[in-house]
């Protein structure tokens, strides 16, 4: 099966250790992957801030890009959502709203594609942990991928997950939110980080860079004993 990765910005610039473990995560189980080396921003911020005219550059080159893929697979829900949202942004638009189309329908976060297109629930990992799991607003609420995480921890062979006190609650980052509304956005993440040490676990697990960022500084800054990993990381632990 022929994957094509859309890393995302913050993969690309923060996280490249999250961007080989997804790659190496997908060829060990059966996919052949390559990387479009002109992929770009998803154009989500300037979507988000209400540029919508910016954005669509941003979209069409996007679509432009990936429209030779088969599939298409990020390990961002947020990332992933935001091409979900394509065909809206250009519904009646007689060149791309058909081509958006395409894009949304072939894209798939990084757990949803391994559960739900290869079938796969338990990929052999093995991780010796206590952790929980933060259910980001963007992945569940918006690209609707609320079961397929949990299948494939449950099955990491040595994992402890303990249920995270209130994970229905945003971390505060939100993207442009926390820059915005910052005074408002901490109060949100030391609620968040309350309820991971609420949880007893060791490490928090995300599926999006942008809320595992914005929890793990918040961790670091209060001199909090807890680990941050990206789902990805975690399914490639041997």
């Amino acid at each position: 099966m022929k994957v094509s990765l859309f890393v995302t910005c913050l993969i690309d610039i923060f996280q490249t250790d999250v961007g080989r473990d997804t790659v190496e995560l997908l060829e060990r189980l059966g996919c052949e992957v390559d990387f479009p080396e002109k992929q770009t921003c998803c154009g989500q911020p300037a979507y988000n801030s209400g540029h919508v005219g910016k954005a669509k550059e941003s979209m069409k080159h996007m679509i432009t890009v990936f429209e030779g893929s088969d599939y298409v697979v990020t390990p961002s829900g947020s990332c992933g959502a935001m091409f979900r949202e394509y065909p809206h942004v250009f519904k009646g638009d007689p060149q791309w709203e058909e081509r958006a189309k395409s894009l949304a329908e072939k894209t798939y976060e990084l757990t949803q594609f391994i559960v739900e297109v290869l079938g796969v629930e338990d990929v052999g990992a093995r991780l010796d942990a206590k952790a929980t799991y933060h259910t980001s607003c963007h992945m569940t609420r918006l690209l609707g991928v609320t079961e397929a995480p949990m299948k494939l921890l449950n099955h990491v062979d040595g994992l402890k997950m303990n249920p995270l006190p209130h994970n229905y609650n945003c971390c505060g980052f939100g993207g442009t939110f926390a820059v915005k509304m910052s005074p408002i956005s901490e109060q949100m993440v030391d609620e968040k980080v309350t309820s991971v040490e609420e949880s007893g676990a060791d490490i928090l697990i995300g599926a999006d860079c942008g809320c595992l960022m914005n929890i793990g500084g918040r961790i670091d800054r209060k001199g909090k004993p807890i680990k941050v990993m990206h789902i990805a990381s975690v399914l490639n632990s041997q």
